[in-house]
């Protein structure tokens, strides 16, 4: 199986969108020489895709089925790599202030998801450094690592709320609000 095989049988479509990978359900095939870094980067065989259009192209495949990822065509199923998330969020767009406020993600691969209930923002503390990993849902079970330099907006943006008693730091995106961090 190559890459080229692969991007072969992903229906063409006039219509604007993703694939319904939901839906397809084909036989596994095994696994295949593609990673996803932590950074974003997707490498096949050990080197480096440059081509955005393929990476892009590949990114409206991928499935998340458990805690294994996958490229699904209507015909196969093969299994990739995934360092940590799919996608990797590099842009930020402020609309508003307050509770009224709309936060727009720009991933890696020109996905742009709007924080709010159907896209969630979450924070996972690494338990020996405590640093920050911070995520928004994509879709389908899918998430972007939100880069350094977005969280750092996102830490200028947050407004103390008590959270169970505590007081923590988040942001409001869509009317609710996202917990990043406890406040010190």
């Amino acid at each position: 199986m190559t890459a080229e095989n692969l991007l072969a049988q992903i229906p063409k479509s006039d219509k604007k969108g993703l694939p319904p990978v939901h839906l397809w359900n084909p036989d596994f095939c095994g696994n295949i020489d593609m990673r996803i870094a932590r950074d974003g980067t997707w490498y096949y065989q050990g080197t480096p895709i440059g081509r955005k259009a393929m990476v892009r192209l590949f990114s409206t495949i991928i499935r998340r089925d458990g805690g294994d990822y996958f490229l699904v065509t209507p015909v196969e199923k093969v299994g990739i790599q995934v360092d940590d998330a799919p996608f990797v969020a590099v842009a930020l767009q402020v609309e508003g202030v307050g509770e009224e406020q709309r936060l727009r993600f720009v991933t890696n691969v020109e996905d742009e998801v709007e924080a709010g209930p159907e896209h969630p923002i979450r924070v996972e503390l690494d338990p020996a450094t405590q640093e920050p990993a911070p995520y928004v849902h994509v879709r389908a079970n899918l998430e972007a690592l939100i880069n350094r330099s977005v969280f750092y907006q996102l830490v200028e943006l947050a407004v103390p709320r008590e959270i169970g008693g505590c007081t923590w730091l988040g942001v409001w995106s869509n009317g609710q609000f996202f917990p990043i961090g406890p406040q010190e």
